[in-house]
């Protein structure tokens, strides 16, 4: 088990770290490199969740598709997280004032 283990960790380690893109909607790809993701499984809208605060970048995943929303507050992605009902957040206070508006990336 032990020898299993060390195997594991030394072929983690020689592992090459590969970022991750992702492409929104609009056919934009996304290096996520300096974003933190979380996988949602407490939520039926939402799947992950990336954040960029140095760019205040939200990156989310509904329905199997990617969407980014620019000028987002860390204080709004907190609590997103730590809302009762992602998905009504989410649709209340990001998804409906990013297009054309608040949170829309092409302003």
């Amino acid at each position: 088990m032990v020898r299993a283990l060390a195997l594991l960790f030394a072929q983690l380690a020689a592992a090459p770290i590969v970022s991750e893109t992702v492409e929104t909607g609009d056919r934009r790809p996304i290096d996520l490199t300096t974003f933190e993701c979380r996988d949602i499984s407490r939520s039926t809208v939402l799947q992950r969740v990336c954040y960029d605060p140095a760019q205040h970048d939200l990156v989310v995943a509904t329905g199997g598709f990617y969407a980014r929303y620019c000028g987002v507050a860390a204080e709004t992605v907190d609590r997103l997280l730590g809302a009762p009902s992602m998905g009504q957040f989410f649709n209340r206070h990001i998804r409906r004032e990013a297009a054309g508006s608040r949170y829309d990336c092409s302003a």
